[in-house]
């Protein structure tokens, strides 16, 4: 099994997406992640969900758990609103990492380790210089079950 038979057309966003438009995607769509995308259309990151949540959730319930547990459902929804005005460029970590990228041949076991190595989601696939869609990690595990 190659990524070829396991890749899916996938959303794209750009550094100057709005971050909230980032997050309705990932929310509407169930998404793990978003290809992050260069003028050309050639993956340059991926974005996880995460990396955006982020953004919404104030430093202090990401450092302390018990304030966040304070905060009632009410006021909660106010923090997404944090994500107006922000775009995709400010969701990226400081430190670049390997980009999850592979071809149309790479095997189940490379894309795996792929994800493993770089802690994404989702592995960007590209074919002739151009991006051909993603492999997830739900889909590659239910591959990996059906086998």
């Amino acid at each position: 099994m190659r990524a070829r038979d396991l890749t899916v057309e996938f959303p794209t966003v750009t550094m100057d997406t709005p971050a909230l438009e980032a997050a309705r995607l990932l929310a509407e769509r169930d998404l793990p992640g978003l290809i992050l995308v260069d003028d050309a259309g050639m993956p340059v990151s991926i974005l996880p969900g995460t990396q955006v949540l982020r953004l919404a959730v104030p430093a202090y319930c990401r450092d302390d758990p018990a304030l966040a547990r304070v905060v009632d459902e009410a006021h909660a929804d106010l923090f997404l609103r944090q994500l107006g005005g922000r775009s995709v460029r400010e969701c990226l970590p400081e430190q670049p990492r390997e980009l999850p990228v592979a071809d149309m041949t790479a095997t189940v076991l490379e894309l795996a380790a792929l994800m493993a190595r770089t802690r994404s989601p989702l592995v960007a696939v590209v074919d002739d210089g151009r991006l051909a869609g993603a492999v997830t990690l739900q889909s590659l595990l239910d591959r990996a079950l059906e086998l």
